[in-house]
């Protein structure tokens, strides 16, 4: 039986599942509203950036739907694992944004908390 803080725990997993999938498709159909994601400079109308950007929407978009087959099919202590190992990204992105000169409010704000609540989740429902 699920305690209120393995419950918690997963829906914050599915929001970040949920979360980076919205994110991934926004970014591969409006490459436009990247540029707020958080490395100065960025322009969307640059072939070569729109290139990259799609890599990365792709990334987004597996990770997302991966992790939503976890939280489907999954135990717990898997999806918790899952949660801990998928944290590496966002804590990456944050050190990309940072070491671009982008600004503490994203690389931390967006960035950084997107791993901090991945690795809270991930940790509750591994432990449990």
């Amino acid at each position: 039986m699920p305690t209120a803080v393995t419950t918690v725990a997963v829906v914050l997993a599915w929001v970040v599942a949920v979360g980076i999938t919205f994110i991934g498709a926004r970014n591969l159909w409006t490459p436009q509203g990247a540029v707020d994601f958080g490395i100065p400079g960025t322009r969307p109308e640059d072939a070569s950036f729109r290139a990259w950007l799609r890599v990365k929407a792709d990334r987004d978009i597996g990770a997302g739907l991966v992790m939503a087959v976890v939280l489907i099919g999954g135990s717990a202590h898997l999806i918790g694992w899952f949660t801990l190992v998928g944290a590496v990204m966002p804590l990456c992105d944050a050190l990309i944004v940072r070491r671009s000169g982008g600004s503490a409010p994203i690389y931390l704000g967006v960035h950084g908390a997107t791993a901090a609540v991945m690795v809270a989740a991930g940790a509750l429902l591994a432990l449990s």
